[in-house]
């Protein structure tokens, strides 16, 4: 009898002394950094992931965070089922409740994308393929799919999306990012559109959103957005050709090279303004804020004519003489030195 009760006293310590060892083993664990094969360690967690598979996951990216313990632990804090998919980084220094904790919390890491102001569609649509971090789902729609995704009514996508920097979660998609853009362009435009001048030759916002594409493209000197968009007004009051060359190299598509000819002037093509009367039938570009607002309050003036002086700004004349002068002055005068 007493052996008995020797044996399982024996028993009962060891078990005391096994939890004990194990409760100063997870102790120590939940306050040591986990060993990394980096500085800086990037992982994602798929919707759906169990704390298992997670665990398996981050090892197998390089960060040594013991499995079974952190299993064990995210269990028993209840913090397995709290975890939010999304992309995440992993810091030297950072203990494996920290990493435990950020992803309970949803504290993804963040990346960046910028549509840059007199960017076409083609050139964003470019850089939310090249971006390794947006999840891509375009490649299988074509632009009247995206236009109804978006609920848009337009037959262009041109010029819809408004230039900004989007804040994303890695593995976003590129539908989430151009929604955001489509939704942020809308809301500017309506914001300016109500605001507008009295008696502008504009019918519709869309029609102030093709006149800031061209505003846009036309120049990028502060100064002059006002003063071109008065040009633009002026000549459309008195139904006169816009001649803008941005929309005949919009018009070329593929075949522009980076020069235009007299012959692209005369080939005619629905962005073209000097062959058509009135605005070109979608926007050529995405306008930022200020071409925006240039278009709906332009300067009031005689002119009719600018041209480049070179140094991003222009010249502006209200007659033809006036311009022809100003491009001997500034055109032609440059191409003989």
């Amino acid at each position: 009898m007493k052996l008995f009760k020797y044996i399982v006293f024996s028993f009962i310590i060891c078990v005391l002394l096994l939890a004990a060892g194990l409760a100063g083993k997870v102790w120590h664990w939940t306050r040591t950094p986990a060993p990394m094969s980096a500085e800086v360690i990037d992982y994602a967690v798929p919707r759906g992931s169990t704390i298992a598979t997670v665990a398996q996951t981050m090892a197998a990216a390089g960060i040594q965070i013991e499995p079974y313990l952190f299993v064990m632990y995210a269990r028993y804090t209840g913090q397995d089922r709290q975890l939010k998919a999304g992309a995440y980084e992993a810091k030297r220094g950072d203990t494996p409740v920290d990493l435990l904790a950020r992803m309970a919390s949803g504290q993804t890491s963040k990346s960046r994308f910028l549509i840059i102001e007199g960017w076409s569609y083609q050139q964003i649509r470019n850089a939310l393929k090249a971006n390794p971090n947006i999840t891509q789902t375009l490649d299988k729609l074509n632009d009247a799919d995206i236009l109804a995704q978006l609920g848009s009514s337009h037959d262009s996508p041109e010029g819809l999306f408004f230039p900004d920097t989007y804040v994303f979660v890695p593995g976003d998609s590129d539908m989430d990012i151009l929604r955001r853009a489509y939704h942020e362009g809308q809301k500017h435009l309506a914001a300016i559109w109500d605001q507008r001048d009295n008696d502008l030759p504009l019918k519709t916002p869309y029609e102030a959103l093709i006149l800031a594409s061209i505003i846009e493209k036309e120049t990028g000197h502060q100064e002059d957005r006002n003063r071109v968009s008065g040009v633009f007004i002026n000549r459309l009051e008195k139904k006169m050709l816009l001649q803008t060359d941005p929309t005949v190299i919009y018009g070329m598509k593929e075949a522009y090279q980076g020069a235009i000819t007299r012959n692209d002037l005369t080939t005619d093509t629905p962005w073209n303004t000097y062959t058509r009367v009135g605005l070109p039938p979608t926007p050529i570009a995405s306008p930022g804020l200020l071409s925006l607002q240039a278009a709906v309050h332009p300067e009031r003036h005689r002119y009719l004519y600018f041209v480049s002086r070179g140094d991003g700004s222009s010249e502006f004349s209200e007659d033809l003489r006036g311009h022809n002068r100003n491009v001997k002055t500034y055109i032609l005068k440059k191409g003989t030195e």
